[in-house]
């Protein structure tokens, strides 16, 4: 077995067939779909526990979201793309990335074929995870896993409920029903941080330059969730500068209300930012969506709105 050096660079990997057993590894497997203040909580205990053990520390996680392949789920649902949770697991010090893709083959694998296959390729020396369902049919529970790591010696370290945000458990479902309801304030609350969202400045119809509120028309991944219809405070940032921001999502009900946009106006910003990519920090739901009787009432709101995110974002 071979001394883990001090630090090892980070590496990422597609699929766990690629890793090489040569360090002895502890592993925590999940989505970690948003890498909320649970999951931070969760691997930051086992990357101190692997350092402290001289060993690696790795995470295992799926893409698809296993929900989404086997109930065919269409449209958005995940709270940041994979190279945005991968990012976010490095920040965290994990020196290990698996994004293993999740399809029949995966889905089908029994627990202990799974439980070889990590002992195999990882030299997994410990299991870390939260409501452990591992393995075909969610067979691989914590009772299972126990038996597991008796026979085949390593650990297993659940640690259920790792974070409490105001009560109730931190959770990604949690997350996604606080978007789906604009409480930006659940939302930061459970991530560590501002929900962000990051895409390309595109072109559109620029109506908001015509009455004097120009808008950068956000494109953005189409299986990312986006927070209820409305207006919001944001904070946009663009080159590694920020600016306040009042973003609005929705259909745009007064002059389109047809296909989802995402349109920040950039308060006090002077420029062109097509083909740039923008990242949006919602930090708190303004007002709901609605249908003004003609553009200079909308104007009028628009006008309410930055005076509102000013002094949110003040």
């Amino acid at each position: 077995m071979n001394q883990l050096p001090h630090s090892l660079p980070f590496q990422q990997l597609a699929h766990l067939n690629q890793a090489q057993p040569d360090h002895p590894t502890f592993v925590a497997v999940g989505v970690f779909d948003g890498v909320h203040v649970g999951h931070q909580a969760l691997l930051r205990q086992m990357v101190a526990a692997a350092r402290q053990a001289q060993a690696r520390s790795a995470v295992l996680t799926f893409f698809p979201h296993p929900l989404v392949y086997i109930q065919q789920l269409r449209g958005r649902y995940y709270l940041m793309p994979l190279h945005e949770r991968v990012q976010h697991l490095a920040e965290l010090g994990v020196d290990l990335v698996i994004t293993q893709t999740f399809d029949e083959q995966t889905r089908h694998t029994r627990a202990a074929e799974f439980i070889d296959d990590l002992r195999h390729y990882l030299d997994m020396q410990a299991l870390w995870g939260g409501h452990f369902s591992l393995g075909y049919a969610r067979e691989g529970d914590y009772p299972f896993l126990q038996a597991q790591a008796a026979q085949k010696q390593f650990t297993v370290h659940q640690i259920n409920d790792l974070y409490i945000w105001e009560g109730e458990r931190v959770s990604s479902s949690r997350i996604r029903q606080a978007l789906a309801a604009g409480q930006m304030d659940v939302v930061t609350g459970c991530l560590g941080q501002p929900y962000r969202i990051t895409g390309e400045v595109a072109h559109g119809q620029e109506r908001g330059r015509t009455i004097g509120f120009p808008t950068a028309n956000l494109a953005v991944w189409e299986e990312q969730i986006v927070p209820a219809y409305g207006v919001y405070a944001t904070w946009a940032w663009v080159g590694g500068e920020r600016y306040a921001a009042a973003t609005n999502v929705g259909v745009r009900p007064t002059v389109s209300g047809h296909d989802l946009t995402i349109e920040a106006h950039l308060l006090d910003f002077a420029g062109d930012l097509y083909g740039q990519e923008m990242s949006l920090e919602f930090l708190a739901h303004i007002r709901s969506e609605q249908r003004f009787a003609g553009l200079e009432a909308l104007k009028a709101q628009i006008a309410q709105d930055v005076t509102t995110v000013r002094h949110k974002l003040s």
